[in-house]
Parts: structure tokens; C-alpha cells; sequence
């Protein structure tokens, strides 16, 4: 299909909204928990449930904004005013969401559901949006691989900022509460400058090809699950995201309880994410050769042998140092194509369906996130607590050292496993340019 050359700018501009995110995002995977079991004094248990349910019931509230989206109508699109709409109240929920107001176990529970659903759907009403522009800024298979790519090359740096700063920074501002929300609160300035530079440096250009403008959303549901490759998408992001958010969530415990000390989080973080910024340089040639679809599962596989390398010596910096750079590396091309693939389940679904509904299936790709990092999170917490952790407690027993062992060794050899059998059933990589092809005839029938 004719399509418009995106300039580098744009690239750029586009990639710098998910830096914005994971100012915050990045920061509740990794920290939250251990902010609520170790500042705010709540038990790994009720974190776990937590996480869980305000993740889960927040996921179907992508449903809602994906509706809304295909409402929406203004001079700038139909995603790009919810930047500029939300990202005010996103920087707010960031703040709050690591404050801590000392109401005792059941107040600050309460508090705690609070501030996390909040920070939840605010990032719903702007993620969701934020995703859904992918596919508006160009209909090229190829370009959207490459935004995709600048979106993760920036959300890794976002995750390594955090991960670096964040202890440190707290200690700077005086450690314990004050110390978690001075930092959060420059986090969350940050993250409000960066949408606003999203906003103005992008541009919507891809319009429906049928005749029919307005989405019934009756209609639009019903479309939504005859899209085949959307309900593998969705479903892959959810274990994605699962083993993203133990990842994340484990960490920590991982560096205090395993190596003997919490600040090793941030060289962990920077083990695991400086070998994903190199790889985003490099993966664009393989996917164009490859397919997406190809390169995921060969990463998956490589990702997996990093895995089988820690359990030469768990306790070991530099085994696990090495293990993570390698499974890291093997991440690079899932996280490269993802929402690229996604993007074009969009094409797909109008090609089999005659109904485009950019915003329904960006909202189940932000639901298949959201319940798979809130799964993943309460997994971190329930095995601790399966396995006797106690924040208070300078010497954890064996099993709870079992317990964060198995979340960071052997639990993402099972979850790599499960997205590979996902990706063996996507073809829509061989089928793609046949329905661009059809899509352009119809195109060019109308006009």
C-alpha cells in the first residue's frame, strides 16, 4: 500500500511516550512490592492479593477507553488528545501511588488499593491511546516495527533510570516515606513533560478503507472476537507480562535475600536492560528477514538457556550476572515485535471483518498487560508467603529463599515455554501482505 515515509522525529517523538510510562511503570514493577512490605509494613500475602485484584479488575476499565477511543473525535485523531488529556493526572497517580500516609495496617491497605487502582486506570486512559497511535501513524508493517522499537528502546531506558536512581535517591532525600515520595514525585514531573513532547511530535494519518466511518460497538465486540490472531496476541501478552512482572517484582528480594544486598537491584537492572538497548540496535534487519513472529521464538529459546546458566551457582553476582544478560538478549526480538504484531491484528481484523476497531483491540492488548503484570505480581507476593517471608525479618528461613530462588530461575523457563507454543499457531507474518494487498483494492474501489 502507498504510504508516508515517518521521519526519524517522529520515530523519536513517539518512543519518548513510553518513556514517560515507565518513569512510573517501571517503578511499581519493580519497587512496589517491596515498598509495601518494607516501608508501608504491609504482609507479602495481602500485597499479592493486591497487586492481583486491582490489576485484574482494572484490565476490563481497557475495555471502557478502548471504547471511548473509538468515539473520540478531534482535530488531533482519535488517540493523540487523550495524551494531552491524561497526562496531568498520570504524574498526580505517580506521586501518590509511593506515599505512604501511616494510617496503620488496615488504613494503609486501604490507602494502598486506593492509589494503585487510581494509578491503574489513569494509566489505562493514556497507555491504551498511547498504543493505539502505532497504527494510526502508518499502515507499513515495517514502520511499525521500527516505532515499536523506539517505544521499548525508551522504555528501557526508562526501566534502567529507575532501577539505578531509585534507592539511591531515596537515601538522598532522607530514606523511609519522605525519601520514597520526593523521589516518585520528580518521577512523576518527568513523565508529565515527556507525554506532552509525545503529543506534539506525532501526527495521525491511517483512516478506515470501508466505506462505513462509525463503529458500532455491538458490532465492533462481536468482530473483535472473530479476529483470531488478536485472542493469541492478547493471550501472549498475558504470560509476557507475567514474566515480566515477577521479574520485576522478585528482584529485589532476589538481590537482598540471595546476594546479600538490595542495592545489587540496580546492577541487576542494568545487567538486564543495557544487553536489550544493544539489541533494539540490531533486531530491525532480522525482523524484516525473519518475520516477527520467527525471531520471537528463536529469542525465547536463546532467553531459556540464560535461565539454565544460573543454576550453576544461584549465589554467584557473575553467574547471575551472565544469566541475565543472556536471557535479557533473547527478550529483545518479543519485545521488539509485540505491540507491532498487535498493530497489525488491527489490518487483519478490518480485512476479515470490514470493521476497524484500533481502540477495542488496543484495549484488550492493555488488558492482556494489565492482568498479566497484575498475575505476575501477585505470584511474586503469594510465594513469598507460601514460602514464610516476613518483611521485618533480616534472615529470611530456607524455604522463603527457596521460594524467591524458583520465581527468578525456573519459573521463566515454564512461561517461555507457554509463549512459544502461542507463537508456533501466528501466521499472520505469511498472510500479512495479502491483506494489505486486498485492503488496497477496496481502497482504491471507493475512491
Amino acid at each position: 500500500m502507498e504510504t508516508i515515509k515517518i521521519s526519524f522525529k517522529e520515530k523519536l517523538g513517539y518512543g519518548v511516550g513510553d518513556l514517560a510510562s515507565n518513569f512510573i511503570w517501571a517503578g511499581a514493577s519493580t519497587f512496589l512490592t517491596f515498598f509495601y512490605t518494607d516501608v508501608v509494613g504491609l504482609t507479602a500475602a495481602a500485597v499479592g492479593t493486591l497487586l492481583l485484584v486491582a490489576r485484574v479488575l482494572d484490565a476490563f476499565v481497557d475495555i471502557g477507553v478502548g471504547v471511548m477511543i473509538e468515539k473520540t473525535k478531534s482535530r488531533y485523531g482519535k488517540a493523540r488528545p487523550w495524551l494531552l488529556r491524561m497526562a496531568f493526572p498520570f504524574g498526580i497517580a505517580g506521586f501518590l501511588l509511593f506515599t505512604n500516609p501511616g494510617w496503620g495496617g488496615a488504613g494503609s491497605l486501604i490507602f494502598a488499593y486506593c492509589t494503585y487502582l487510581i494509578v491503574n486506570i489513569v494509566y489505562s486512559g493514556i497507555n491504551v491511546p498511547y498504543g493505539v497511535l502505532n497504527s494510526r501513524i502508518t499502515q507499513d508493517p515495517y514502520d511499525r516495527s521500527v516505532l515499536n522499537i523506539f517505544r521499548m528502546f525508551f522504555a528501557v531506558v526508562a526501566t534502567i533510570i529507575v532501577n539505578m536512581l531509585t534507592m539511591p535517591l531515596v537515601k538522598t532525600f532522607g530514606g523511609g516515606n519522605t525519601g520514597w515520595a520526593t523521589t516518585y514525585g520528580l518521577f512523576s514531573g518527568i513523565a508529565v513533560i515527556l507525554f506532552l513532547v509525545c503529543f506534539l511530535s506525532t501526527k495521525e494519518r491511517v483512516q478506515p478503507t470501508v466505506v462505513r466511518k462509525e463503529v458500532d460497538i455491538k458490532r465492533g465486540f462481536k468482530a473483535l472476537f472473530r479476529n483470531k490472531y488478536w485472542k493469541q496476541l492478547v493471550l501472549l501478552m498475558v504470560i509476557f507480562y507475567i514474566n515480566g512482572g515477577v521479574n520485576a517484582g522478585v528482584s529485589i528480594y532476589y538481590a537482598q535475600n540471595v546476594l546479600n544486598d538490595a542495592e545489587l537491584v540496580g546492577t541487576l537492572g542494568l545487567a538486564g536492560m543495557v544487553p536489550v538497548l544493544i539489541g533494539f540496535f540490531l533486531i530491525a534487519p532480522f525482523i524484516k528477514r525473519f518475520g516477527k513472529r520467527n525471531v520471537s521464538i528463536a529469542g525465547l529459546v536463546i532467553s531459556m538457556i540464560g535461565s539454565c546458566v544460573l543454576i550453576i551457582d544461584p549465589t554467584s553476582l557473575a553467574i547471575v550476572i551472565i544469566s541475565t544478560v543472556i536471557k535479557s538478549f533473547g527478550f529483545v526480538p518479543l519485545s521488539a515485535t509485540l505491540f507491532a504484531m498487535l498493530a497489525d491484528t488491527v489490518d487483519y481484523g478490518e480485512w476479515k471483518t470490514g470493521i476497524r476497531n484500533e481502540g477495542l483491540i488496543y484495549s484488550g492488548g492493555s488488558f492482556g498487560l494489565k492482568a498479566g503484570s497484575g498475575i505476575g505480581a501477585g505470584l511474586v507476593g503469594w510465594i513469598l508467603a507460601v514460602g514464610g517471608y516476613v518483611g521485618s525479618q533480616a534472615q529470611q528461613n530456607e524455604s522463603a529463599i527457596a521460594s524467591i530462588q524458583f520465581m527468578f530461575i525456573y519459573l521463566p523457563i515454564i512461561l517461555c515455554l507457554c509463549m512459544i507454543g502461542i507463537l508456533l499457531f501466528y501466521k499472520l507474518d505469511r498472510e500479512f501482505p495479502r491483506v494489505l494487498a486486498d485492503l488496497e483494492k477496496i481502497k482504491k474501489m471507493q475512491e
